[in-house]
Order: C-alpha cells, then structure tokens, then sequence
C-alpha cells in the first residue's frame, strides 16, 4: 500500500490558505513536539514513560489480543463485549466494514502502538537536534540508557503490529513530526523490529547507567539484564512472526536459539495495579469475573487429562460435547477425582474447587464452585477458570506481580529451536525443568511417558512426542502472559482450527484517513490442524 499524495495535497493547500489571511493563528491540532521535548530532561522523561503506554495497550480488553485468545482458545467467552463471543461464532473473517461491531477493537492497538513507537522516534529525534545545537546535557551512560529504551519500546510496538495486522507504517530515528510513513508488509515490519531490538541492545553494551524501577514498573535492570531482555523479545517476536508452518519451519532457529540462550535468567515481572500505573485489564482482571466471561476451553488444555475423558469428550459431536472431569499428575491442575467440597483457605485447596482466587502455590487454574458454571454446550464449556494470579490481581488497588515473559517460556522456544535442527538432548533437558517442577515426569526423545503420565495426552489417545511435550508445557506456562503467544504460536505450529484468520486488516478508520479503500481481513487457515480440528 502506498500513502496517498492526495492527502499531502490536501493539508498543503490548507496551509497555503492559512498564510493569506493577517493573522498567526498556532494550529493547536497539531502537536509541537519543540515545545514539549525542549530539553534534555524533558526527552528523558519522555522516554521514561514509554514504558506504560506500551504495556497497558497489550492488556487492555478491547484489542485483537482478546479477540486472538478466543480464535486459539487460550480462552472461552459467552458474552459479546471486546469481539469475543464475534470470534466464536465467525472465526474466518474478521469484518473490517463501516462500523461493524467490533470496530474499536480492531483499530485500538492498531493506533496505539502506532502512536508509541511514534513517541519513541520524537524523542530521541529531538535529543538528537538537541545535541547538535549544543544543548544535550546528558551523559554517555545516562544518553545511551535513554536512546537504547526508546528503541526497546520502538521495537515492541512495531513487533507487535508486524505479529497481528497485515500492513504497518514504521518510523525511524530523524524523521519529521509530520511525516507520514507508508505501509509496508508484516515481514518486512518484523525485520525492522528485529532492528529496533538489536539497536537496543547495542547501544546498551557501549556503555549504559542502570535503568531505574520506574521505567519498567517494579524492576530495576542493569546493563547486562536490559541486554538478556532486548534479546529475549528478539527471539519472541522474530518466531512470533510466522503465518503458516512452513514459514515457522523456515526462521532462522540457530539465531533464535542463540537470542533465547542469552536470554532473561529469571521471570520478567512487572508489579500492575495499585498507584504504579501499570495493569493487566483483561488476563489478570476481566477474566475473574464469573458468569460467561472467561473459562478454559477444553481443545487444547483437555490434554492434560489421562483418565480418557478428554478422548470421549473428541469423539462427541462438537455441538453436543459438554464439561468433564480432568484427572492429571500436572500440579498446575486442580488434584482428586471429584469436584468435591468448596474450600475457602488457600493451604487446604488440594481438591477440585476454590471458592476464591487464590489457590497453592504453583497451581494455575480452579475448578469453580458449580454456582458459577455457565452452560455453553461445545468446546468452551467447562469447570476450570485460570486463576495463576490470585485474588491481588483482580484487586486493583493491590500492587501485585504479573508475568510479562516467563524464563520458561524463551527456555522452551529455544527447545523448539533444538528440535527442529536436531539436538534433541538439549530439547529434553530444557523441557524436563518444566515438566519436572509441575509433577509430571521425565521426557525423552521419543516422547512422553505411558500410563498415567501420559501428559499431553493427544486427541487420538497416543502420547505426545517430544515437540508435542514442549507445545504442551509452553502453552500452560504462556497462558494469559504476553502478547498473542497462543495465537502465534498455534498459527505456526498448524495448530489453529481449519478456517481461523491468521491476520487483521489495517482498520478502516486508518484507510479512510489515508483516503485508501478499506477491505475485509479474509486470509485464514486453508488445513485441518495437527490435531485434526
């Protein structure tokens, strides 16, 4: 697509026209950046709340990440609110009309992150001008650490946009405030993210001064910590990439294993709620509100069950496929073979149910009390809710961590990586710290283990192999963390539904502007999935 120079015209001869008449009228449409980023400490602080802008944008409720949650049943919805219940009963087509239904969903994060990586390029643009006029004012280690988060953010923002819509307009380091990029492809978008990213990091390994807990909520980060991070959302994001399997296939995985090996030692935790100004809106909020908001589907998480449940319930026709019991070794899972009795203290709730939030440490999901269960005949319907956030998490005013990237989850990307070039040794000792920690047993090359620990569990009663141990694990650990993890990862695995779109259109607000015909988002899975779904 191409930026249309009728647009251009347009606002030229407006300003032509505004010159004729005697007066020096400042349009207050349009932003002064001159004015704002006048000084060195006003570009820093700039920069400095980048960071919320972009992480509350990948959690807000009304997103394509909430609509993708649903086309990759990472979770279930009965109501209509934020595109959900739309993407149940119509997952091939996402309707890009004259005010369709979900039109601000569509189109929010598509201006937002848009708007962020924006902010970013201003910045470090004006400090740029700043220091060529002699009034920079920054020293090397404190420049370096600004410019190398502008470009972490930059490159976020724009890795986002290139994972979920079809076309993106990127920015870059001098442009002009009134500038209006073209559109390029998602591929191409994702290699300038991937530019963004390794910007960051380079600047930060000349020399950088540590990055201050409010800049990344609740986390301090030293220079070699900032550069694990840039790489591990390298490895996210350039995998994350992919629309088909063949192009999962082809990514360069000895690149990606190398990001996810120097990656992040620990979880990347960011304290939400509270006065930080920082949230999660829809995983660690929204969800927890009963009565058709969110359960967990049973596609994909029944695979955890080894009793034969999950088999029986795949060999039911899908419109009369109804909640069943699931019975696992996995810790994350709710333990016993009942429902069982309400318990109402996190120390005792070793059962099936939870009348509250919080449940043991290392357990992920509740088997609700019966009261709150809502009846969806079909695959959302089930007992389980996921719950890994506990109760602090739904209230707001309580500051609590919220997992934006878990060292498992670049651990097992790496896993990935070694499967698909051969070294399946190392696959199986990343996939075994997971697997172990959550009770279930030991994998090895040729797969799961029989029996009773027979997790996953595939939909024709086989135990899974090695790949299918690692998505399986991946999937439980990236739950409601993130940024589409599920969605592109089933995308490239082959795992999403036959006719599930892949992709969302430029919003037809943003065609509209540009003075370009708007069009429906119609590409989508051709294939029966892995699975046979």
């Amino acid at each position: 697509m191409r930026f249309n120079t009728r647009m251009v015209s347009a606002v030229a001869l407006l300003g032509l026209a505004a010159c004729g008449d005697g007066l020096d009228v400042r349009n207050q449409d349009v932003p002064d950046v001159a004015r704002v980023l006048f000084d060195a400490a006003s570009v820093e602080q700039a920069v400095a709340g980048l960071g919320p802008q972009l992480n509350n944008i990948q959690r807000q409720s009304t997103s394509v990440n909430t609509q993708a949650k649903i086309l990759s049943e990472e979770t279930f919805a009965t109501v209509a609110n934020f595109g959900m219940a739309a993407r149940v009963a119509n997952r091939s087509l996402i309707s890009n009309e004259l005010g369709n239904d979900n039109a601000s969903g569509n189109a929010a994060e598509f201006n937002q992150f848009h708007r962020v990586q924006r902010l970013a390029f201003n910045a470090i643009t004006a400090y740029k001008n700043l220091r060529a006029g002699g009034k920079a004012g920054l020293v090397a280690a404190d420049e370096n650490r600004m410019r190398a988060f502008a470009y972490l953010i930059a490159g976020q923002a724009v890795g986002n946009l290139s994972i979920a819509f079809d076309s993106v307009a990127v920015g870059y380091e001098g442009m002009s405030t009134t500038e209006i990029p073209g559109f390029i492809g998602a591929s191409a978008a994702n290699a300038k993210a991937m530019e963004f990213l390794d910007s960051a990091a380079t600047i930060a390994g000349r020399t950088m001064s540590t990055l201050p807990n409010t800049w990344i909520s609740g986390l301090t980060l030293t220079q070699a910590q900032f550069i694990q991070l840039a790489r591990s959302y390298r490895a996210r994001i350039r995998a994350a990439a992919a629309r088909t399997p063949a192009e999962r296939a082809a990514l360069p995985w000895a690149t990606i294993i190398a990001d996810a090996t120097n990656g992040i030692t620990a979880d990347h935790l960011i304290s939400i709620n509270g006065t930080t100004g920082w949230s999660a809106g829809f995983d660690a909020s929204q969800i927890y509100i009963p009565g058709g908001w969110h359960s967990v589907p049973m596609s994909y998480a029944g695979m955890a069950d080894t009793s034969g449940a999950y088999q029986a319930w795949i060999a039911t026709s899908a419109g009369s496929r109804r909640a069943f019991l699931v019975t696992t070794p996995d810790k994350r899972w709710p333990q016993g073979s009942t429902r069982g009795a309400a318990c109402t203290v996190a120390a005792s709730c070793t059962g099936q149910q939870t009348v509250n939030n919080i449940l043991p440490a290392g357990q992920y999901i509740r088997n609700r009390p019966p009261g709150d269960d809502v009846v969806a005949a079909g695959s959302g319907e089930s007992f389980y809710d996921h719950r890994r956030y506990g109760l602090g998490q739904f209230n707001t005013s309580v500051p609590s961590n919220y997992v934006d990237m878990s060292k498992v989850e670049i651990d097992l990307l790496a896993a990935e990586g070694y499967i698909r070039t051969g070294n399946t040794a190392a696959a199986v000792a990343l996939i075994n710290v997971s697997r172990l920690r959550n009770g279930l047993p030991a994998v090895t090359s040729t797969g799961v283990p029989v029996g009773n620990a027979c997790v996953p569990k595939l939909p024709n009663g086989t135990c899974g192999s090695l790949l299918e141990a690692m998505k399986y694990e991946k999937r439980m650990e990236t739950a409601f963390t993130g940024y589409m993890i599920w969605f592109t990862d089933s995308r490239g695995w082959g795992d999403l539904p036959r006719g599930t779109a892949i992709e969302w259109p430029v919003p037809y607000q943003e065609m509209q502007a540009r003075l370009q015909p708007y069009y429906n988002g119609s590409k989508a899975t051709t294939a029966a999935s892995t699975y046979g779904f």
